[in-house]
């Protein structure tokens, strides 16, 4: 059984380059708590180095609702994952959230600016993370190792290859939503300058080549602890990055896509939950299905923009905050779905489907108006209680003790069949079918919603995404892959601001260049339409 990774004793870093190498923006102050002379003379400190490193997916910074990473008004909205999963959630079929919180309703028309609050947000998660990385990477290529045992020393080569991975999956991120971004390493100066910007194509290789370097450094899939990357955690992304790849290269990689899950299935080191409900509950990482996971917990690392976000902010209406382990009255009333979405169900009660998660007492079908909780149904995916009822740790029901799945098995599976049908090498109809079915089993409770040769096309792959991976950010990945997000061809309630829906120019295919750092770094070129 694999040991628990906790985000504790986590000791903040001198980020020079998090400061000044990215942007001119000071609103970025690391915390000093003592020197990386310190930090990194011993194991245990380089390991609490790696910690901050992973934290920087969950965390707001040093406390829960101060010392953040970042200064902004609003420290719990100021978290990566919170960040990102509103990124790729917030401008699809898939939610709608009903506050007014800055430009947050931008995200759902369509009409976000480089002036943005929240693209800013995003955007300077992705380069604090990077900078981070890099910075314990500088400090970690000198260490003073006298006093190092041999397996601390193994350690610590281990612990590089996961800060490579995680600049690697910060970078992917910049690729996937931005393109064109400025491009820092380790081999950089400290100190001020303007980084050059690396062109889409360029950050693919980087990011590729950087994944497959690390694959043989990090434990084998299944062997690190929990909420450590391993071998499992660089193949799903390599899936994922190639998958994507006409999108960002114009060059398509599926048979390099199919290479890589079969890897990830062939390691035998993961399985199909049995319960799809557990895999966003507290107890998931016991389900054996989920890759990777951005860890939480309600006592040991309290952050508001983790699954604490996505948990309360579905709770609303008539929903009973108890029976998601969250205490009464705790419910922020925020996020909903469209009828859109909805309608990917053959019904939303959850008998027939199970993964239908639908809350529709008191909820009405469509939307009139975003600001009231009652327009669209909620959806009851994340909870914070565990497969047998049991609450979270967190005394004050609060923060919440529910990872983040961000790579599992059945995307795996979706994956190979979606590569296999768009003429990757490597794989076969049968048994994409076979994996496709085996999901749906899940989700069926037996053999009546599998599907026959004839059924398993592309679009019926991208509905199936929808159903299976819903809220857990790919939405607007997969839309974009599918040419489905921009134009005119999908409409679902309230794209690009209006009711019913309505096509948007394909320049929205990518965030802009934030503002701030446009100004910042004379090195910089816009993306296209803003």
């Amino acid at each position: 059984m694999k040991r628990n990774f906790k985000y504790t004793g986590i000791v903040a870093l001198v980020l020079a380059q998090a400061v000044t190498s990215c942007t001119k923006d000071l609103n970025r102050y690391p915390i000093v708590q003592t020197t990386s002379k310190v930090v990194f003379s011993s194991p245990a400190g380089v390991k609490e180095a790696l910690a901050k490193l992973y934290g920087g997916l969950s965390l707001s910074g040093q406390d829960v609702a101060g010392y953040p990473d970042i200064n902004t008004s609003d420290v719990g909205s100021n978290v990566f994952l919170r960040n990102y999963w509103e990124a790729e959630e917030l401008p699809t079929d898939e939610a709608v959230i009903g506050w007014n919180d800055h430009d947050l309703q931008a995200y759902h028309n369509m009409n976000w600016t480089p002036n943005g609050y929240f693209i800013q947000l995003m955007y300077d998660r992705i380069f604090f993370e990077t900078a981070a990385c890099n910075e314990f990477l500088r400090e970690t290529a000198h260490l003073n190792t006298s006093g190092f045992t041999s397996a601390d020393t193994a350690n610590i080569a281990i612990y590089r290859g996961e800060a490579r991975f995680l600049r690697a999956f910060a970078y992917w991120t910049a690729l996937d939503m931005f393109g064109n971004v400025p491009f820092t390493t380790e081999k950089d100066p400290v100190g001020s300058f303007f980084p050059k910007q690396i062109m889409r194509d360029s950050l693919f290789n980087y990011v590729e080549s950087e994944l497959l370097a690390i694959q043989n450094i990090l434990p084998p899939p299944g062997k690190n602890e929990v909420g450590r990357a391993d071998q499992g955690a660089v193949w799903a992304l390599l899936a994922r990055l190639y998958l994507n790849a006409q999108v960002y290269t114009g060059q398509a990689r599926y048979t390099d896509c199919i290479t890589y899950c079969n890897k990830i299935i062939a390691s035998g080191a993961y399985k199909l939950a049995t319960n799809y409900a557990q895999l966003f509950e507290t107890d998931n990482e016991s389900t054996g299905e989920i890759i990777f996971a951005i860890r939480a917990n309600g006592v040991t690392s309290q952050s508001y923009g983790n699954t604490t976000f996505l948990v309360h902010a579905e709770i609303g209406g008539n929903m009973d905050p108890t029976q998601f382990g969250v205490a009464p009255g705790g419910g922020w009333a925020g996020l909903r779905t469209t009828a859109a979405f909805v309608n990917l169900f053959p019904d939303p009660s959850g008998n027939t489907d199970h993964r239908a998660m639908f809350y529709t007492n008191g909820q009405t079908l469509a939307i009139k108006t975003m600001g009231n909780f009652g327009d669209g149904y909620a959806i009851g995916k994340y909870k914070n209680v565990s497969s047998t009822g049991q609450p979270g740790s967190d005394p004050t029901k609060e923060f919440v003790d529910t990872d983040f799945p961000l790579f599992r098995l059945a995307e795996t599976y979706l994956t190979y069949a979606e590569a296999v049908l768009r003429g990757g090498s490597g794989g076969d109809l049968t048994t994409a079918l076979n994996y496709v079915n085996l999901v749906r089993e899940r989700a069926y409770g037996g053999t009546s919603g599998d599907i026959n040769a004839g059924q398993l096309t592309l679009s019926f792959i991208l509905d199936e995404r929808g159903r299976e991976l819903y809220w857990e950010a790919v939405r607007r990945t997969d839309l974009i892959r599918f040419g489905e997000f921009t134009g005119g061809t999908y409409l679902w309630p309230f794209k690009g601001g209006v009711e019913a829906g309505t096509g948007v120019d394909s320049h929205y295919n990518l965030y802009p260049i934030s503002a701030t750092d446009m100004v910042a770094n004379p090195n910089l070129k816009q993306n296209p339409g803003y």
